[in-house]
């Protein structure tokens, strides 16, 4: 029987204690506070940032939705840079996409790195990395929560983005896993021949279920809007499945981790974790 990954239990866990925290830190005068970067107002953007924001408020940490209307790569890279020298801000996202995805680089590099809670800039090799991409975290938190080891298994990733693909496969990488990354164009019929598949790529339906052996593991990290409905890459015959070894969920895999950890990247800077 496919073991479905649900993240939400685990979130509830970790939610729980974040509450504790914050009432511990604002007990020492420390206010935890994220700012949340956009310039749209695209329905999945939307959806995400409230999902944010009601995290926020349930746990005490304050959420900035600043958002830039009439959006210019200076408006933008302005909002950052006023997030970043303002003390009392401990995190900052830009919610991605921008309206123009080729000022993105430039925006996010002027988040300061101790306030990088989605581990989002671009690192230099002497530059100090305080976090790890929030998704890319919350898919390890996910495995290791189900006991999903990934020792000796061949491992694909499908998309490079910056949110998931190119961070986890940097991580994976570095933990000596044998990882392979498929881009745009790529064969996708190789993927057969993966134990692991992590596809985040936005594009609906593209992980079919031809795509799939037996026993696979199966991580749905992607998300469109389609007729208004928020979709992954995984099409949903393959869910339907009884001989996977796991899979996300359609609605609370992945996601409510990725929350999870970006507000423990938003305590750890709040309690000074930017000055270790």
């Amino acid at each position: 029987m496919t073991k479905v990954l649900e993240g939400r239990e685990l979130a509830g866990f970790i939610k729980e204690r974040q509450a504790h925290m914050v009432k511990a830190l604002r007990s020492q005068k420390k206010f935890p506070k994220l700012v949340i970067i956009r310039d749209s107002e695209n329905p999945v953007i939307t959806k995400y940032v409230n999902l944010k924001r009601r995290y926020g408020e349930d746990i005490g940490v304050e959420v900035v939705d600043l958002f830039v209307q009439n959006p210019s790569l200076e408006a933008l890279k302005d909002a950052v840079k006023k997030s970043s020298a303002d003390a009392s801000v401990s995190g900052i996202i830009v919610q991605l996409p921008l309206t123009n995805t080729d000022w993105t680089d430039e925006v996010v590099n002027e988040i300061a790195p101790e306030k990088d809670v989605d581990g989002l800039r671009n690192y230099a090799d002497d530059e100090k990395r305080y976090f790890d991409s929030a998704t890319a975290t919350a898919i390890n938190w996910l495995l290791a929560g189900h006991n999903i080891e990934l020792e000796n298994k061949k491992i694909a990733i499908v998309g490079r983005g910056k949110l998931v693909g190119a961070p986890l496969n940097r991580m994976w990488t570095n933990s000596n896993f044998d990882v392979k990354m498929f881009h745009r164009g790529d064969d996708l019929a190789e993927i057969k021949n993966f134990d692991v598949i992590v596809s985040a790529t936005g594009q609906p339906h593209l992980i079919t279920n031809a795509m799939i052996k037996p026993g696979t593991v199966v991580v749905d990290a992607g998300t469109a809007s389609e007729n208004g409905v928020l979709v992954g890459d995984i099409d949903d015959e393959i869910r339907a499945r009884t001989d996977l070894l796991a899979i996300t969920p359609k609605i609370g895999g992945v996601g409510p981790l990725t929350v999870t950890v970006l507000f423990e990247d938003v305590l750890k800077a709040c309690m000074g974790f930017k000055n270790e």
